[in-house]
């Protein structure tokens, strides 16, 4: 470990690591005692979002709807690792059960100060046979539960000393795809709900930000939908389909002090397919 002094004040960081698919990780920032909250902890993004502040030494709150075995599973890993975690579960379509949630975390340790709303759905369907109740099912969860969340979090962190909040956006927030004008439109509407919360809590010692993750490898993936995977492969500049600890990382560094004068911004982690031209 070694100690680093930025304006007064100090960072622990560990060297490298090893993470679980072999590879090794950068360094990083010491965030012990801190209180994360990472909403829908019980998928493979979340899981490894929640991990990366388990590292970094945050106490981790992993919530989740319907994955109750995997999120034990997590929590089990965390505490396995030395780490403190606990799993609670919310229909975050719900408001008051968003409210609810926010309010067990905080009571938890008796603070929350990082909050990562990654839950979310992806469904894939036509617009000519959408109904009104389809899109609203997406924007449900990927857009209603950030705003409920959020200001619940936000609620506590005034009343602290302050936190950070980053929403789990996507690269669709910009380039649509097909059968997925739902997904997209709630991904743009994050984006953009991170931009005006980090307007108006500023003054709180509040950041928000967002993270738009490119193609995040998983199980599965690459039998799933080999053309995809071949084609994306092709098209980053990096060569590689996205981790989750990549956006895990991405995550942590934008709660740490080393993000103190940064919110209201969209990070892109996409392995550089954002850059590639549209013609």
């Amino acid at each position: 470990m070694t100690e680093n002094v930025t304006n007064g004040v100090t960072e622990t960081v560990s060297e490298t690591e090893t993470v679980s698919d072999g590879t090794r990780r950068p360094a990083l920032p010491d965030l012990r005692g801190q209180v994360a909250l990472v909403t829908g902890a019980a998928g493979v993004l979340g899981r490894g979002i929640a991990l990366r502040f388990a590292a970094a030494g945050a106490a981790v709150v992993a919530h989740y709807r319907t994955g109750a075995e995997a999120a034990r599973d997590l929590v089990e890993r965390i505490e396995a690792d030395g780490g403190s975690a606990l799993a609670l579960s919310a229909d975050l379509a719900v408001e008051e059960e968003c409210h609810r949630l926010v309010t067990e975390a905080a009571g938890w340790r008796g603070r929350l100060t990082a909050l990562v709303n990654n839950a979310g759905v992806q469904p894939t369907q036509e617009l000519a046979g959408m109904s009104l109740a389809d899109w609203r099912a997406v924007a449900d969860v990927n857009v209603h539960s950030v705003f409920a969340c959020t200001q619940a979090a936000a609620a506590v962190m005034r009343a602290g000393t302050g936190g950070s909040v980053t929403h789990i956006a996507s690269i669709e927030a910009d380039r649509p795809a097909p059968q997925h004008a739902h997904y997209c439109a709630s991904k743009a509407a994050v984006v953009m709900h991170a931009r005006a919360a980090a307007l108006e809590y500023g003054a709180y010692g509040i950041r928000v930000n967002s993270v738009s993750p490119g193609l995040i490898d998983r199980p599965g993936l690459a039998e799933d939908w080999p053309d995809g995977v071949r084609r994306w492969q092709a098209a980053a500049p990096a060569g590689r389909l996205g981790r989750p600890e990549d956006v895990g990382d991405a995550c942590v560094f934008l709660a740490s002090p080393m993000a103190s004068w940064i919110t209201g911004q969209d990070l892109v982690v996409d392995g550089g397919v954002s850059a590639r031209p549209t013609w």
